[in-house]
């Protein structure tokens, strides 16, 4: 299974506050990516993971409110779903997980893949 974490400073193993489910655990091989751009590149060259953890602020500026930069954990959802829609490669068992602390950002990240997982089978959120 490929893990795929974006957050711009934590780890993994940071991140106790965050249960994964069946999935795995937080010992599994996660790949770590810093900004949107990292995670862009990873899906590109290694194919739609099976699991995420999305952070939602990728930035000083995110820790201050000023999101304007289109490079947030909510922006790299929404380019995930642009892509799954093009290329249809969303593991059938994908699953995710928003371990961020901004509560308006983690439910917009959560909303739009909910809403879009709507219309997968066998998808689940974590």
């Amino acid at each position: 299974m490929k893990y795929l974490f974006l957050d711009d400073e934590r780890m993994p193993r940071d991140v106790t506050w965050v249960l994964i489910g069946g999935v795995g655990s937080w010992g599994a091989d996660w790949q770590i990516v810093r900004s949107l751009e990292e995670a862009k590149d990873w899906v590109l060259k290694n194919g739609f993971p099976d699991v995420i953890s999305f952070d939602h602020d990728l930035g000083l500026d995110h820790y201050v409110g000023n999101y304007d930069d289109g490079k947030t954990g909510f922006d790299f959802a929404k380019w995930l779903v642009e892509y799954d829609m093009d290329t249809n490669s969303m593991p059938e068992k994908f699953s995710y997980t928003v371990h961020s602390k901004n509560p308006i950002g983690s439910e917009n990240i959560r909303e739009l893949i909910d809403g879009y997982l709507q219309h997968k089978t066998g998808s689940r959120r974590i």
